[in-house]
């Protein structure tokens, strides 16, 4: 199947809204990281703005101090989480089980 060929305008707008997309992710892992924000109010954030909800669960761990890959995927899996599920697709359950191990 082939690709619509875009206009210039068309083009630079798909680019800005990656480009607000890519700040408004970058934006929230700074404030999670810098502990501004709580887990509960990104996950508010991640079900009203798509972008946000687009993010991947691990990446928003990996922002913590001391957690890399390693230590991201041992925590999704305690809490019952796939490793390539995102921020928006987390069920109750599974956002219940993350904040009460991360105790943020």
């Amino acid at each position: 199947m082939a690709l619509k060929e875009l206009s210039a305008a068309e083009r630079e707008a798909a680019r800005s809204k990656a480009l607000q997309a890519r700040t408004a992710r970058a934006d929230l892992k700074e404030s999670f990281r810098s502990g501004k924000s709580s887990l509960e109010s990104v996950f508010a954030a991640a079900d009203e703005d798509a972008a946000i909800g687009r993010m991947r669960t691990v990446d928003l761990l990996q922002t913590l101090q001391g957690v890399g890959e390693v230590r991201a995927a041992k925590i999704m899996e305690s809490c019952g989480i796939s490793p390539n599920r995102r921020l928006r697709g987390l069920g109750r359950r599974q956002r219940e089980a993350l904040i009460a191990y991360i105790g943020r």
